[in-house]
């Protein structure tokens, strides 16, 4: 889940990327994917959640984000926007609540 992109130099581009996880985490640390949304992003049928409480920094171009197979970007397709502005609202709690983590993963 792209949360926020912003521009670096040039043709880079740093992305904060909120993880998608099979593994259930903690109460209140993440949001549940519903099926209908897995299912219109491609994504399998497993139970999955997204992580509130960890945005991890990419540079785009660079080796940990790929193309989507098929496409010419890095992209799934969109969240369905209430589902986008509760992972919002969670991040930014946990954030207010030092509660946040955010490891660089490429440069």
């Amino acid at each position: 889940m792209v949360v926020v992109a912003r521009l670096v130099t040039g043709d880079r581009t740093e992305l904060l990327v909120a993880p998608v996880t099979h593994s259930e985490p903690s109460e209140g640390e993440g949001i549940e994917i519903p099926p209908r949304v897995k299912q219109h992003l491609g994504l399998d049928d497993k139970r999955s959640w997204i992580v509130s409480t960890e945005l991890n920094r990419f540079v785009w171009p660079g080796p940990d984000i790929r193309i989507v197979p098929g496409g010419d970007e890095p992209l799934f397709g969109a969240i369905p926007g209430k589902l986008f502005e509760l992972l919002r609202a969670r991040i930014s709690d946990h954030a207010a609540a030092n509660r946040m983590r955010v490891p660089r993963r490429s440069e």
